[in-house]
């Protein structure tokens, strides 16, 4: 009796450790899964984070680093929509999700890029990456390569795919994904693949199915990708956007893939009545003008780069104050767009955001012929007065 019941105390230690029920700032936010991020999409800030740097194996949400250099190839003028790829011997031989590519046969990638972020086809991601790289080796090191770039620095990647049944080192984190899904929402045409429910190839003959359902079941989806593996369970990197509040909800290691939608959806809740877009207004007599030393005007009106819409919590926009930190003077020459100051929002001693004051035109040193030339200025005009 004592051996079951030890049994039973082990097994519920175990459930409690997977099925978190975490708290953001006192609401609670059923997530059952090993890590989770909310993160906002216009400023990269998390809004809620739950084991958001623990290494774990993405699956297929590994794609979305795929799709970011196939979207960054397209708008760079890299590779065009309309070019015909031809699937290798490599390519066609990859299982799990696939459209079954035969070797030799062609597509163009608009197909290739929909059957990977519609159909999660293992294949299609393939054939791209070596299209775009010569090899699925070259692809690899191209990924890698990026998320170094972006900053991703609990993250390797072994394939394009997420397969991991041969491998212990393709791992990332959920914060890691939030960063590389930012990224790819960056790249607004990847919407015309990601928020498609039902497509086909080949005539019709093969169906694509989107794995993400909250893009048919929650308002406002716009993406991103869905994994699943032994070794990873059920993961998701889903994005959403209402009232111009743009979210990534990231969710790794849940048990089965209910948890996952409605985790990801208990995170976009909790986004969505908590966070607004609002826009930023910076009171004119705040920002005075600035001496010039030296220079051939006397003084420069500052202005404010990048103004327009920032995140915060729903109320909190009567709490912020706004500072202005400006010189007395500068010396000239001044630069256009050279930065003159700062502009702070703040709320007691955080900076929630901060803009630069720049000059808005070139302001040169002045010169001994300025001098000459305004000192007979003022002579001429004395002279009419």
């Amino acid at each position: 009796m004592k051996k079951v019941i030890s049994y039973i105390l082990l097994f519920t230690l175990s459930i409690s450790l997977l099925a978190f029920t975490a708290s953001a700032e006192g609401e609670e936010i059923n997530v059952k899964a090993k890590a989770a991020v909310l993160m906002d999409v216009s400023s990269g800030k998390v809004l809620y984070a739950m084991n958001e740097h623990e290494r774990l194996y993405p699956a297929s949400v590994t794609k979305i680093m795929a799709m970011l250099l196939f979207a960054e190839a397209i708008d760079s003028g890299r590779m065009t929509l309309e070019e015909t790829v031809t699937a290798s011997s490599v390519a066609a031989g990859k299982g799990g999700s696939q459209i079954w590519l035969r070797e030799g046969e062609q597509m163009t990638v608009d197909e290739l890029l929909r059957a990977t972020a519609i159909g999660s086809a293992n294949d299609a991601c393939t054939a791209l990456g070596e299209h775009l790289a010569g090899s699925e080796e070259g692809f690899v090191k191209m990924m890698n390569d990026r998320a170094a770039e972006l900053g991703m620095e609990n993250t390797h990647f072994d394939n394009c795919s997420g397969l991991d049944d041969d491998t212990d080192t393709h791992l990332t984190t959920a914060y890691d994904i939030a960063v590389m899904s930012r990224e790819l929402l960056a790249h607004e045409f990847i919407r015309n693949y990601t928020t498609v429910w039902m497509d086909t190839l080949r005539g019709g003959e093969t169906e694509l199915v989107n794995t993400n359902k909250l893009v048919r079941f929650y308002k406002g989806t716009t993406g991103l990708k869905t994994g699943t593996t032994t070794k990873a369970g059920h993961c998701l990197s889903a994005s959403a956007e209402r009232d111009g509040l743009h979210l990534i909800a990231v969710v790794l290691g849940a048990e089965n893939s209910n948890d996952r939608f409605e985790g990801a959806k208990a995170l976009f809740n909790y986004g969505f009545a908590n966070y607004e877009r609002v826009t930023v207004e910076i009171p004119a007599e705040l920002i005075t003008d600035v001496t010039v030393l030296r220079g051939v005007e006397r003084s420069v009106s500052p202005q404010v780069n990048g103004l327009g819409q920032i995140t915060l919590k729903t109320g909190e926009k009567a709490d912020i104050e706004t500072v202005v930190e400006l010189p007395g003077d500068v010396e000239a020459p001044v630069e256009k767009n050279q930065i003159l100051g700062t502009v702070k929002l703040k709320k007691g001693d955080e900076t929630i955001k901060e803009y630069p004051l720049v000059c808005a035109h070139e302001v040169r040193k002045i010169t001994f012929l300025d001098v000459v030339e305004r000192f007979f200025t003022c002579l001429v005009k004395n002279d009419k007065e």
